[in-house]
């Protein structure tokens, strides 16, 4: 392989000045990600701990195995608009009892307004999630008030979590106190319901027309004594499973570390040779090129990250032509040849790559791209505006690295199977 060589010096002006940018906006991110922790304000968090109750955080702390790591996704959602931001709503990815999960958790102190998309979406896109990547999804369930679902938005997240019954993929819920609206579906459509004994209170909800009664007590698949045990109990479903991966396992173990430091990612955060940012997160620095001297303006090859192959598409911020296009699409086709994940790095795709990235299926995994060709996980470094965009958070870009290789673990859940076919390049198929 091909160690890149991009050592760069930190203290030149224009590293300095896009160190600075970097931090700044990080600075409002941590503000926004403040606001999400802070709930329902104060008071709220107060009275919710005064009578004896975990915030969502906190049950998510305690259902985790100790000292693994949680990815929160899109915990700013809402960022810069009218609606609270997080959504009321935390969800991620997390080691339960050894086994990848999905997880929601809803915030009680968090009064819902029936008008804002984000609650509703943000529990569909971790269903999804759940799908796509075949990982169990854990619901950790209280609502702040008795409100009324929005039916013309509800049906999808119905059709989500009836998804994952068809396929297979197993769901619980712990309900930690009243249920209502669209929570509602999180119970009455998992697998497992364990609810908190002299707490949990699930209200009726129509579903397909039809009245379905709330979950009694005496119907529940498991009754806890207090949250604790409940999650405990969570614990133990998740235990029984014996739910193993079917993807490969890394092909190196343990991973090399790159040859360059993450900290260096805040002074290329506007880099127009992405071969940069490829030196500070794939393992050890290590890529291999592919059609070099052709299409400059998008850099392609192969790599590991935390020892899982993967495929590069990067740009450089220039318009893509036939080349590019070309380019792409047949680094496409031969990952799907070898069943090799594939890493999207700050590119902008004309409909020849996408068609060819929507028949594609081996994971996709997506940075500042958005979520063109359908990818399993996509986020974005801190912008300029506040507001997030079409994927799963921003991130810090010093924990690259990290977040995707939680991913890639996460993608290698399912099988990884390339397409058998990702289409034939049509040159009338490109943006000039």
């Amino acid at each position: 392989m091909t160690v890149l060589d991009t050592a760069i010096d930190p203290r030149t002006p224009a590293y300095l000045e896009s160190r600075g940018i970097a931090l700044e906006r990080l600075a409002r991110l941590e503000a926004a990600l403040d606001q999400a922790r802070a709930g329902g304000g104060e008071k709220a968090v107060t009275r919710h701990h005064a009578r004896g109750k975990l915030l969502p955080r906190e049950r998510v702390e305690m259902l985790l195995d100790q000292d693994s790591p949680f990815l929160e996704l899109s915990p700013a959602v809402g960022w810069g608009t009218e609606f609270p931001v997080g959504a009321g709503v935390v969800t991620g990815l997390g080691v339960v009892e050894g086994v990848e999960c999905v997880i929601v958790a809803t915030d009680p102190t968090v009064d819902r307004n029936a008008h804002d998309p984000h609650p509703l979406e943000k529990i569909r896109r971790a269903a999804r999630i759940a799908s796509a990547n075949r990982l169990p999804l854990v619901n950790l369930v209280e609502s702040a008030t008795e409100s009324t679902p929005a039916p013309h938005r509800a049906g999808g997240l119905a059709r989500d979590l009836s998804r994952l019954v068809a396929e297979r993929v197993p769901t619980f819920c712990v309900v930690f106190g009243p249920v209502s609206g669209n929570d509602v579906y999180l119970p009455q459509l998992s697998d497992y319901t364990i609810l908190v004994r002299g707490h949990a209170k699930i209200h009726s909800l129509p579903i397909n027309g039809t009245a379905k009664k709330a979950i009694q007590a005496d119907r529940a698949d498991q009754l806890a004594e207090d949250e604790r045990d409940g999650l405990r109990l969570a614990r133990q479903c998740v235990r029984r499973l014996h739910w193993r991966k079917r993807g490969p396992l890394p092909r190196t173990f343990p991973p090399a570390s790159p040859k360059y430091a993450a900290e260096d990612l805040l002074s290329i955060i506007k880099v127009d040779d992405p071969r940069e940012i490829l030196a500070r997160i794939l393992d050890g620095s290590d890529f291999d090129e592919f059609k070099p001297a052709y299409g400059p303006a998008l850099v392609a090859g192969w790599g590991e990250l935390h020892g899982y192959p993967v495929g590069v598409l990067a740009g450089t911020g220039a318009p893509h032509t036939v080349a590019e296009a070309q380019k792409a699409v047949h680094l496409i086709q031969l990952a799907n040849a070898t069943d090799t994940a594939l890493l999207l790095l700050a590119a902008r795709f004309g409909p020849a790559e996408i068609e060819a990235l929507t028949l594609s299926s081996v994971p996709h995994l997506a940075l500042d791209t958005g979520r063109a060709g359908d990818p399993r996980f996509a986020f974005s470094w801190p912008a300029e505006e506040p507001a997030g965009g079409d994927d799963d958070g921003v991130i810090d870009p010093r924990d690259t690295r990290t977040v995707l290789g939680l991913c890639l673990s996460a993608a290698h859940s399912a099988v990884v199977e390339g397409a058998g076919h990702v289409g034939v390049f049509r040159p009338g198929k490109v943006d000039q």
